[in-house]
């Protein structure tokens, strides 16, 4: 009963945050289940995606009722994701929980690096530069086709490491395309609840979703991302990107420092 009302809080607080940023919370979830709860990699990332579907379609529903989802834009980049997710939730099976650990942790600091800098850490420009909102979302954009195949890589994070892609899809969106913020974390969201629900089904087929804790958490979480969304209307964008990258950089330390210390 303590276990069950613990995950359901931890689901608010997971969907609050998750979607004020965009990011879904599985960068959140994972860890948890992980140190916390013991879960294997596979049972953790399985049981991560149903929660962050049920957070960003939840967050999703409220974002378009506020008509912020750039809709062929997130179609298009969904359409990328579903091999992506398809496949990384074969990879993950290969992977034993000391090297899950590792390499889940260097891929969030690594993010929060990223997100610290709030700019491209090899190029110089912005993809997007001299492109208004309705170039990004021409057919004939190069931004767009680049943010397909970026989408096609984020497919394959997203059930890797169960974290959904929102992770990568918002900073991408922000940084890369100069797509606003509030707009980038509403159609990230758009994004993630189909991504999401490709590698959860995936691994809930193969037994590899914990539905007690799922369920628990991704009660909190409905409720949660409905108060984050209203949020994300109050608050800059410049605190969120920060507030992102401090813990991402937390939870990376901290999964890296189980292995090797």
């Amino acid at each position: 009963m303590l276990t069950a009302a613990f995950l359901f809080a931890s689901g608010v607080g997971i969907g609050v945050l998750g979607t004020l940023i965009g990011a879904g919370g599985g960068w959140m979830i994972v860890p948890l289940l992980l140190l916390g709860f013991h879960f294997t990699p596979q049972q953790a990332v399985g049981t991560s995606l149903a929660v962050v579907f049920l957070n960003a379609l939840s967050g999703s529903i409220a974002y378009m009722a506020q008509g912020r989802v750039l809709y062929r834009m997130g179609v298009a980049f969904a359409s990328a994701t579903i091999p992506g997710a398809l496949l990384g939730a074969w990879l993950v099976q290969y992977l034993d929980p000391r090297w899950f650990s590792v390499l889940f942790g260097g891929f969030l600091l690594c993010i929060a690096v990223f997100l610290h800098r709030g700019q491209l850490l090899f190029l110089s420009r912005k993809a997007g530069e001299g492109e208004g909102p309705r170039d990004i979302q021409s057919s004939r954009s190069p931004t767009l086709r680049l943010g397909v195949v970026i989408s096609f890589m984020v497919g394959i994070l997203s059930s890797l490491f169960g974290v959904g892609g929102g992770i990568i899809h918002v900073p991408f969106l922000i940084v890369v395309l100069n797509v606003p913020v509030h707009a980038a974390t509403a159609t990230s969201h758009f994004v993630l609840a189909i991504t999401s629900l490709t590698g959860s089904l995936v691994f809930l087929r193969q037994g590899q979703v914990h539905l007690t804790a799922a369920a628990s958490m991704g009660l909190g979480v409905l409720i949660g991302a409905q108060g984050g969304a209203l949020l994300s209307t109050r608050m800059p964008g410049e605190p969120i990107r920060r507030l992102l990258a401090a813990a991402l950089a937390i939870f990376a330390i901290r999964l890296i420092l189980r292995v090797v210390w």
